[in-house]
């Protein structure tokens, strides 16, 4: 190893041992205590790098060699993981990836709480390929031939890598978005150029059903009217393949990285999905909001619900951003009423018809920011015995916490894609009267570095 007194100093090549991984994927090494992430690396790698970018209390670099591989280190299932920015450690064997993501939530929970709270094993994903059931890949067009192009973007850029073949969602979604690059040129659909703002087809977005196999497709467009060319594009979707259920356009002509825009228009067959969960049936649209792994989502319902009715006999519950009222609904069955709140019309009037259709009396879904019905239902002198919150990556306000312990006798239950967030919001919950009994991970994205997290706060 290198002894280096000025980190200043520190060589542009270098030979390192990786010592563990960073909560973004990256190897962490060491020089003098200076860190250095390598992207690429393994814990217990021996690899020789190449420092790429040096800032005072860190550097980031790029394995130039594998000296050594790691005991961990495996070659990736996908020939596109090196290029492709979505799977970061496909490289790693999975049992590690387990460990390294428990490590993540641990280090997050050890900053805050010491070593007081519990983090369970990871529950693993019940499939570690073609478990992802929404994908959204961003279209282009090559610049001399027009040749249009589907895929991923490479980690942290804009160059998008034409993905022929993903083996982490279901099979024919690749044949579904290989007919659309074929039939686009066909049809005379252009691709969208992101810097010059011009080109038809932004994005194709597909949301499948592991219950039905059934396909809802979903073709955003750089337009405020549905071209003929579009029409015809999405009749041939719809006709090519019998496991498509519909097609829809989504209009965004904004200059924006949002992949949706706010309208959707229904071209050929019926706008949704049918999902089956806890024994119930969900119907998905486009903009719905659904976990993407729907066998770990399962999973995590189920541990849910396994707590419940281990602890409580026929609650009341409050769901709180509900998106289309899945726990709500999975929990139904073991609650005496459940309240479910979302603030997306288009979940709620799922919700309401999958309550009619699966014949489910005891919900009240309503459509409204969960601040303000919070603020409402602690006015009226509601209480529930257990309060369940999904909210999205950025977590809850300190007002929605405060709403959520006056509003719950018994126990919250805290779902959360974003460790540190949690970590946060759970901060605030102990101050204020929560008992933290444990964080169960679940690997909602394998092969990735993030993890799901089911809090326990009992009161």
């Amino acid at each position: 190893m290198h002894k280096i007194i000025n980190k200043k100093n520190i060589p542009q090549i270098l030979d390192v041992k990786i010592e563990k991984l960073s909560n973004l994927g990256f190897g962490i090494a060491k020089v003098d205590g200076y860190v250095i992430f390598v992207s690429g690396s393994c814990p217990e790698d021996f690899v020789k790098i190449r420092l790429t970018k040096k800032n005072k209390n860190f550097a980031n670099a790029e394995i130039v060699e594998v000296i050594k591989p790691s005991p961990y280190r495996v070659e990736p299932f996908c020939k596109m993981q090196k290029v492709c920015g979505a799977c970061q450690l496909q490289f790693i064997n999975y049992p590690k990836q387990l460990e390294f993501k428990r490590d993540i939530v641990k280090d997050t929970m050890r900053s805050i709480f010491g070593s007081e709270i519990e983090v369970k094993e990871v529950v693993p994903s019940p499939k570690v390929t073609e478990y992802r059931h929404k994908l959204q890949y961003p279209v282009s067009e090559t610049k001399e031939s027009k040749r249009i192009v589907a895929g991923y973007y490479k980690q942290n850029s804009h160059e998008l890598v034409n993905i022929k073949h993903c083996p982490i969602q279901p099979e024919f979604c690749n044949e579904i978005i290989e007919f659309i690059r074929i039939a686009s040129k066909e049809c005379n659909v252009s691709g969208y150029v992101e810097k010059e703002h011009k080109g038809l087809l932004r994005h194709v977005v597909i949301r499948t059903s592991a219950y039905s196999r059934k396909n809802l497709v979903i073709l955003v467009i750089n337009s405020k009217s549905v071209p003929e060319e579009i029409k015809e594009l999405a009749n041939g979707i719809f006709n090519e393949f019998e496991n498509v259920s519909g097609v829809e356009i989504n209009f965004n002509d904004k200059k924006t990285n949002l992949i949706l825009g706010d309208n959707t228009k229904l071209l050929e067959g019926v706008d949704f999905v049918e999902e089956k969960l806890c024994d119930k049936i969900f119907k998905i649209g486009a903009k719905t909001f659904f976990q993407v792994n729907p066998y770990c989502a399962n999973n995590i319902f189920e541990y849910i619900k396994k707590y419940i009715s281990s602890n409580f006999v026929s609650p009341t519950i409050l769901d709180a951003y509900a998106g289309i009222s899945a726990f709500g609904i999975c929990l139904s069955d073991i609650a005496s009423e459940v309240t479910t709140v979302e603030e997306v019309p288009e979940s709620v009037s799922l919700a309401k018809n999958i309550l009619k259709e699966n014949r489910i009396k005891n919900i009240e879904a309503y459509c409204a920011d969960a601040g303000v019905f919070f603020e409402e239902l602690v006015h009226k002198g509601k209480q529930f015995d257990i309060t369940v919150l999904d909210p999205p990556r950025k977590g809850c306000t300190e007002e929605s916490l405060n709403y959520a312990l006056k509003l719950t006798k018994k126990a919250i239950i805290y779902v959360s894609c974003n460790p540190a967030t949690l970590a946060r919001d759970l901060k605030y919950l102990k101050e204020n009267g929560g008992k933290i009994t444990s964080v169960q991970p679940f690997d909602m994205f394998p092969h990735t570095y993030h993890i799901e997290n089911v809090a326990i706060i009992e009161l």
